[in-house]
């Protein structure tokens, strides 16, 4: 980004805030999704409640590992600027 003596523009800073937005927020959808997947059983078919108490918690600490590195994976590409060149293309440059 290029900055003017250390400010940035106002399109910068909305730039950032949309792409911040859409780091969190798709991070909370592929958290969930995943803690869905490996916790779901354990309430579906009603395990012991010491493999519930496994799946739950292996499915929570996928989960958060999966939001994090989904949140610094989209902000670094964003630092990064490997964006298209033009809307609707999808090789950086373009």
């Amino acid at each position: 980004m290029d900055t003017n003596g250390g400010r940035r523009t106002q399109g910068e800073r909305d730039a950032i805030t949309v792409e911040i937005g859409y780091a969190l927020c798709s991070a909370a959808f592929a958290a969930a999704v995943l803690f869905g997947a490996v916790a779901g059983p354990a309430y579906l078919f009603g395990p012991p409640s010491g493999v519930r108490g496994v799946l739950v918690g292996s499915g929570a600490a996928l989960a958060v590992v999966v939001f994090s590195v989904r949140v610094v994976s989209v902000l670094v590409r964003f630092a990064r600027g490997d964006q298209p060149g033009q809307p609707g293309r999808t090789n950086p440059g373009s």
